[in-house]
């Protein structure tokens, strides 16, 4: 395996690694007010969020930026519940651009955030490598590939829901982030900073 399939392969298994749920959690919740037929908006999404988390976790990696772990790990789970309540509140599907505008805004200035949640493990294996530009750029389109997967088969299951069970689409975006919103408290308090 040659160094970029071996970091593409890790970017992957960082987004879908289910004992770091919270990406998976923050990627659902932010395409709950979705369908299949808004894929261009989702697809658009995914990559604010990629752009973000790449960003903040590549100027940590080069150490250009220095965090408190502690703090991120906190901060994490409050940008979950934050787009949950958001989601709680105005829970109409994509209602106006307003509603489209915050939730990219959410992709990108939290993925500011979840960039530097893994940026300590990434920096200790880039340590041994001689260039870092393709092995973070092959980590980040892991982590787009692997975004991807989890968000069509969230599609695949919210389709499944509203259209063939019959949901109305208001109260699958509810019931789910309401979900979302009580595993956030429950890591907010495991994770907490104060």
């Amino acid at each position: 395996m040659n160094q970029f399939q071996l970091y593409f392969k890790l970017g992957v298994e960082h987004i879908l690694d289910i004992e770091g749920f919270d990406h998976i959690l923050f990627v659902i919740v932010l395409c709950v007010i979705y369908l299949m037929r808004d894929w261009k908006k989702i697809l658009i999404l995914v990559t604010a969020f990629t752009i973000g988390h790449s960003l903040t976790l590549a100027l940590a990696t080069l150490q250009v930026i220095k965090v408190n772990t502690d703090l991120v790990e906190f901060l994490i789970p409050v940008t979950i519940a934050i787009t949950c309540v958001t989601n709680i509140l105005k829970p109409k599907p994509a209602a106006g651009r307003s509603a489209i505008q915050l939730n990219y805004f959410y992709a990108l200035f939290f993925g500011l955030i979840h960039g530097l949640g893994f940026s300590n493990y990434l920096r200790s294996l880039l340590g041994r490598e001689s260039s870092i530009f393709q092995p973070l750029l092959a980590f980040n389109i892991g982590l787009e590939v692997g975004q991807l997967v989890i968000v069509g088969l969230f599609l695949i299951l919210a389709s499944l829901m509203v259209g063939i069970v019959g949901i109305k689409r208001k109260e699958w975006i509810l019931a789910v982030s309401a979900i979302v919103l009580g595993m956030s408290f429950m890591m907010i308090l495991e994770n907490k900073y104060w």
